[in-house]
């Protein structure tokens, strides 16, 4: 122990050292002073109590995608939203000021510890944490050394009102760096990171962890991580080995048991399974949690959180089937709200003048003008912007090369125009076309379209390769050509739906959707239920349902590992099941079974007991009691 608080001292020093000199130079800079300090559930009280939170996303939940969620509710409910910023590395954040003013940008110039705080007149708000509009935030960082943590959390803590550790990611970098869920077995380390934030900070620290094999485990976590001194405890219902082909389903039933064993005051955030807006009150009425989290379904849907419009009063945004069944946001309206918001906050210029979101009875004109103006990408764009050209034999089995062609809506559309509005931005002291290049907001444009666009692009792979040549989102004009073809394309297919009576979705599409439910009905490891509820047309966002790891295995997506195989031919050779029924209860058995081993060999896991001393959690089963969810992802 003594060696650990030597190491932490040790890094205390360095860490002070690298913010440099100009904290020990401030002599005319203000300080904020200290904040009225509030914990727990009057902490949770006074930022409103907010009920829908957007999840801290690696370079996914930056303040333009923060902004774009928060502009489907009204006006007088985001109060209700509270959003995550981005996870960011303390101890990178602590000494790149390159990699701090990348990803965090609550004034103009560098973010240093000097830098304007709220009350200093010289403080003058700009992207995240600005007070007028992007609140409630609290910033998450992930480490491993409490000296660097606090030294990143005490640089954001005055444009934010928490500062959240990352207790959850699964990914090898994540174990590489021991951080994330990889710190669970040091449950000493956890509660240290976590207490020092809690007694240096002005502001409440808080949690986000992902559940252990048991619950009783859980409740122990739980408790070390309350203990400790966080706010609010985030509970992602799935377990850390639950990540890819093998995500499978969160267990709410998890969440449930914490809010029932940890004191009522406890504020818990619930993770895991959203795909649409019905089940976030699902998850609130099944865990009994405060507020309900979502991560892939908000970045397939940002207006997830917002009600549906009722019927009748869709206007050009939302479209609604003909049955009144099924709803959604367009993806045309979507991409349009999220480039304005690039343009207004990021770019600071006034957005295009924009036509009305086309509608069944509106003119056609303009889609008839449009098909009739093409461009070819030439060779040189293929070269130097995408990947080299696709080669197709002719009839006499020669070798040609062809090249892509779109078709245009607008000037804006045109390749001349991929850069930046110099015109509209001339008279802007503040823009630096330089540090835009480096943008959280414009690096984060690509992905971002590309999960909106991930059922469209599949019927229209011409917008998926303008999208892959789209690197960064400082090219704007090619964000606009990209509008222009998604636009077009949705009132052909809004067309189409209306000339077929709405069978060119309803029956070509769900009538195969429910066969496969049919025929899986009484199978829990069946996605197809899941699939069936959340499809939608491909002009409308929609979450991305992934197959269980049961349909993983059978499709070839998720292979059995070495000792899987022969945890598997033994059983067949001792007369267990058939071959589908072998694999999957060896890959889904033997993962039980590997986890028991572990346990008993690595014998206990350690975790701070209810008197602060150290006590020990058996293994016990692994499997869960929420097999009947039909949700999937998210």
């Amino acid at each position: 122990m003594a060696s650990h608080s030597a190491t932490t001292a040790s890094s205390l020093t360095s860490a002070a050292a690298n913010l440099g000199a100009t904290e020990a130079n401030a002599t005319t800079t203000p300080r904020a002073p200290k904040r009225t300090k509030l914990h727990g559930r009057a902490f949770y009280e006074s930022i409103g109590s907010p009920k829908y939170i957007v999840a801290p996303m690696v370079d996914q939940s930056e303040f333009a995608w923060r902004m774009l969620t928060r502009s489907f509710l009204p006006a007088d409910e985001q109060h209700k939203l509270l959003c995550y910023t981005p996870m960011f590395h303390a101890r990178l954040f602590t000494e790149a000021p390159k990699y701090r003013d990348s990803h965090f940008q609550p004034i103009r110039g560098p973010l240093t510890a000097d830098s304007p705080r709220p009350d200093s007149p010289d403080y003058v708000p700009f992207l995240d944490g600005n007070p007028e509009f992007d609140r409630s935030l609290f910033v998450q960082f992930c480490a491993n050394d409490p000296a660097y943590l606090l030294s990143a959390a005490k640089l954001v803590a005055p444009y934010c009102d928490a500062v959240d550790l990352n207790l959850g990611c699964p990914q090898g970098i994540a174990k590489r760096g021991q951080y994330g869920s990889f710190l669970q077995e040091n449950q000493e380390l956890i509660f240290e990171l976590i207490n020092t934030l809690h007694k240096e900070l002005d502001i409440p620290v808080t949690a986000k962890i992902r559940i252990l094999d048991t619950k009783e485990a859980t409740l122990k976590y739980a408790q070390n991580v309350l203990r400790a001194g966080a706010s609010i405890l985030t509970v992602h219902g799935r377990r850390r080995e639950q990540k890819g082909h093998q995500t499978g389903l969160a267990d709410w039933e998890y969440i449930r048991y914490l809010r029932e064993n940890l004191p009522k005051e406890t504020v818990i955030f619930a993770n895991g399974n959203i795909l649409q807006h019905a089940d976030l009150e699902k998850c609130l009425a099944a865990t009994g949690a405060d507020g309900v989290m979502s991560a892939e379904g908000n970045l397939s849907d940002p207006g997830l959180f917002a009600r549906p419009p009722a019927v009748g009063e869709e206007g050009r945004e939302y479209w609604r089937s003909k049955d009144g069944s099924r709803g959604g946001w367009r993806v045309d309206a979507v991409l349009r709200r999220y480039l304005d918001i690039i343009y207004k906050y990021v770019l600071e210029q006034k957005p295009p003048v924009r036509r009305p979101l086309f509608m069944p009875g509106d003119d056609v004109a303009w889609l008839e003008e449009a098909s009739s103006t093409s461009f070819e990408t030439t060779q040189a764009n293929d070269d130097s912007e995408g990947p080299a050209r696709k080669k197709h034999k002719s009839a006499n089995g020669s070798a040609s090369t062809t090249t892509t062609t779109t078709t245009t809506t607008t000037a804006a559309s045109s390749s001349s125009s991929s850069s930046l509005n110099t015109t509209n931005n001339s008279n802007n002291p503040h823009l630096d076309k330089k540090a835009l290049q480096t943008s959280p907001n414009l690096v984060s444009m690509q992905p971002h379209c590309f999960h909106l666009l991930r059922h469209f692009v599949t019927h229209h792979t011409d917008v998926r390769d303008l999208l892959a040549r789209a690197r960064n989102g400082s090219e704007i004009g090619k964000y606009e050509a990209i509008l222009s073809q998604v636009e077009r394309k949705v009132a052909q297919g809004l067309l189409e739906y209306e000339r077929t009576g709405g069978s060119s979705f309803d029956v070509d599409v769900l009538e195969t959707l429910y066969q496969e439910t049919e025929d899986s009905k009484d199978d829990p490891e069946s996605s197809a239920q899941a699939r069936r509820e959340n499809k939608r047309p491909w002009w409308v966002v929609q979450p991305i349902i992934r197959p269980l790891p049961k349909e993983a295995l059978a499709k070839g997506a998720l292979q059995l590992s070495k000792k899987e195989l022969k945890a598997q031919a033994a059983k067949k050779a001792a007369g267990g099941g058939g071959d589908a029924e072998a694999t999957v209860a060896s890959v889904f058995g033997s993962k039980e079974k590997e986890v028991k081993k572990t346990a008993s060999e690595e014998a206990l896991v350690p975790v701070q007991g209810q008197n602060g001393g150290e006590t020990a959690v058996e293994s016990l089963e692994t499997t869960t009691n929420y097999p009947k969810s039909e949700l999937v992802s998210g």
